[in-house]
């Protein structure tokens, strides 16, 4: 069992940068896959970017070249570094993990078991 907690999200104009930051407890002596998702208003979640226990990375097309996903040295913490934001990323963040040495490829939110609650990110133009 691993517990997840968000935090970071905000307010920001158009063009700024936010970073999100995810804390894991519970079992994470295991190796896990953790990512990042979003979802707006009206519009399915949808993966933005993942990373497993050796820092391979998976980005959604959304995210490549303005997002950055990362874990700490104790592979417990993620972040999510997003600049060059734009209105369109405005949704609510979630950090999601499932057990397994490798991420699958595309972030898909059926593959994870275990979810943060969420937290806002609004972009203004």
């Amino acid at each position: 069992q691993v517990q997840l907690v968000e935090s970071g999200g905000g307010s920001v104009q158009a063009g700024g940068s936010l970073r999100l930051s995810c804390s894991a407890s519970g079992s994470t002596y295991l190796n896990y896959c953790m990512a990042w998702f979003r979802q707006a208003p009206g519009k399915e979640r949808e993966g933005v970017a993942a990373i497993d226990n050796d820092g391979y990375t998976i980005y959604a097309d959304s995210a490549k070249g303005r997002f950055t996903i990362s874990r700490g040295n104790a592979k417990n913490n993620l972040y999510l570094q997003m600049n060059s934001l734009k209105p369109e990323d405005t949704a609510m963040y979630y950090c999601a993990a499932y057990q397994r040495d490798y991420c699958y490829n595309p972030v898909r939110e059926y593959d994870y078991s275990y979810w943060g609650q969420g937290i806002q990110v609004t972009v203004s133009s």
